[in-house]
């Protein structure tokens, strides 16, 4: 173990934690092993600098309802909550915990009007909270951090997109990781005190990895920034009651097109309705979903919405609106680990437009099929002289036509060049909207790996769902160049095989069942008698995706490595901000 000194200001650091949290004033021994943040005359300097720092709190129910703990000084600044700030989960994340362990006693309005204040004045620019969008959206994904060192901190417990979309004072880094060591003490030994090395053998790098996290984020993460300097002087309600098209990603569904109307909550200039038409092409089924959403900070959409007869049921909504407030983009899911979702992109529909093409891809070979193009405001009153769907590729009928989609029977002449064209309908054009390809190479199974959780028992089971994209080598013939061509979802024989990892693996037998559609279920959990050892149902198999191609003897396959693990026991569910 290594020894050190404490500071006055490490002192006085722990022990305003101690009382934040409810513990009292309590007496604190220098003899304590913990290693020093700093001298005391540079503790004070910096205190005084983070005091000036710090953002008033104006709101009189968010003084009312947390003023008891956290003290307003002269300026109206409070502790803690003027000097960091956050995303919507993260505030909502702070008031559960309040709740939970402080005795605060908040009702549902009151809980989100003080989440709804803090986040529009102590909350991040755009610029500060994409690249943590993974968080909010709950992804599944591998994200690479710039620092190993603080990586590795952080992440044995929660994912790095939790750090980054807040920010803070020096001091308030520190009383954060005093957080975490005062409720979960493990983490000294986990992560936080254990001497880590972050350059060669022989350097005189062995600080534990709490402090270089602590110098690292209040350096990256600072509480003032360009970015939210020049947010706050712009900031203002986005304006988005109108009607909107929708292009979106159901994986395993396909496609989903639709439009939605948004319409202001009782004249609110944050809170909004609305009435949703999404149609699936590849499954032909057509659902209406009503909703309820709030627009945090100018930006962040945050919602629910419902409908009867889709199984998908009632969804959670993340978005982020673009400031010209012509565009949001996003994620709406749902499931016990939220790992059922939509990608989803809204295009303001004032004027006309083309969302997206399903089928995405035609083959050159000469026979009719039928294409829908979807968007708004398009002409119902169309012919087949209007629609250009680019060189080589004729329409030879208009089977019907709405405001909203038109479909058409079309064909790619034999020797029609490979590529991606344009679609036009009358003077509306659509970028790179219909890939023409003489035949599919190699598909791709998505997502690469995935995660699921056993379930049934004592919890919840986590869902997997799989997909498979062709491509096209494109017109150079070769694989993995800048020409090569998506073609969208197809239709395949789905599988499990063995992941081989020690030996007479026999996971393939226990963790679950893959459906038609590659969506897999996990097998019960608990301890299963029928598995030597009374193992339960963990274990690793590979996701098979088989396509038959005309004229290939054999079919293509593509394949995706599925962990199946034990459930998550603890599931705190701090992410949902507006209930």
């Amino acid at each position: 173990m290594i020894r050190g000194t404490v500071s006055s200001a490490r002192i006085r650091l722990l022990a305003s934690f101690l009382v934040a949290i409810g513990f009292g004033t309590v007496a604190l021994s220098t003899s304590i092993a913990t290693p020093t943040l700093q001298s005391e005359g540079a503790a004070s300097g910096a205190d005084d600098d983070a005091k000036a720092a710090g953002i008033p709190v104006s709101d009189s129910d968010t003084v009312a309802n947390c003023g008891s703990c956290h003290a307003v000084d002269d300026d109206g600044r409070m502790t803690r909550i003027s000097y960091m700030r956050k995303s919507p989960e993260g505030w909502q994340w702070t008031l559960r915990r309040m709740v939970m362990l402080n005795d605060v006693e908040l009702d549902a309005p009151m809980a989100r009007d003080i989440v709804r204040y803090l986040s529009n004045n102590h909350g991040l620019a755009p610029e500060e909270a994409q690249p943590g969008a993974f968080e909010a959206e709950r992804r599944l994904l591998d994200h690479d951090y710039l620092d190993d060192d603080t990586e590795t901190t952080c992440t044995q417990c929660h994912s790095m997109g939790r750090v980054i979309t807040q920010r803070r004072t020096e001091e308030e880094w520190g009383l954060l990781i005093a957080t975490h060591r005062g409720l979960f003490p493990y983490v000294d030994f986990q992560a936080f005190r254990r001497t880590q090395r972050s350059g060669p053998a022989d350097d005189d790098d062995t600080g534990h990895p709490m402090d270089k996290a602590i110098a690292h984020l209040s350096e990256t993460f600072p509480l003032e920034t360009p970015e939210w300097t020049a947010w706050s002087a712009n900031r203002r309600p986005a304006r988005l009651a109108g009607n909107w098209a929708i292009a979106g990603h159901s994986p395993g569904r396909g496609p989903v097109y639709g439009t939605v109307e948004v319409s202001a909550v009782n004249d609110s200039d944050d809170q909004f309705r609305t009435e949703a038409t999404l149609t699936n092409p590849r499954t032909g089924i057509t659902t209406r979903r009503s909703g309820r959403s709030i627009v945090y900070t100018g930006f962040q959409w945050r919602g629910r919405s419902s409908t009867e007869g889709d199984p998908l049921g009632t969804l959670r909504e993340v978005m982020f609106v673009e400031r010209d407030w012509r565009t949001m983009e996003g994620r709406w899911f749902t499931g016990a680990y939220d790992e059922i979702g939509l990608d989803m992109t809204l295009y303001r529909a004032d004027i006309p437009l083309i969302s997206g093409v399903y089928p995405m891809s035609l083959r050159s070979d000469g026979a009719l099929n039928e294409l829908t193009i979807f968007g708004a405001n398009l002409p119902s009153a169309v012919t087949t002289a209007e629609i250009d769907l680019g060189p080589g590729v004729e329409v030879v009928e208009v089977r019907e036509a709405t405001d909203s989609s038109i479909r058409v029977l079309a064909r790619a002449d034999d020797d029609a060049a490979i590529g991606k064209r344009d679609v036009f309908v009358g003077d509306v054009g659509m970028p790179e909207g219909l890939v023409v390809f003489d035949r599919v190479d190699s598909i791709r199974v998505s997502p690469d790996w995935s995660m699921a959780r056993l379930g049934g028992e004592v919890a919840p089971k986590q869902l997997a769902q799989f997909e498979a994209f062709g491509t096209s080598n494109g017109p150079d013939g070769e694989a993995g160049t800048a020409d090569d061509l998506d073609l969208g979802v197809l239709e395949v024989d789905w599988s499990l095989e063995e992941y081989s990892a020690t030996f007479n693996d026999e996971d393939l037998e226990y963790v679950g069942t893959l459906d038609d559609n590659g969506l897999f279920t996990p097998a019960v959990d608990g301890p299963n008698p029928e598995r030597v050892g009374d193992r339960n149902n963990i274990g690793d198999v590979w996701v098979v995706a088989a396509y038959a191609e005309a004229g290939k003897a054999r079919p293509i396959r593509g394949r995706s490595h599925l962990v199946v693990t034990v459930p998550l026991y603890l599931n705190w569910r701090g992410w949902e901000p507006g209930e």
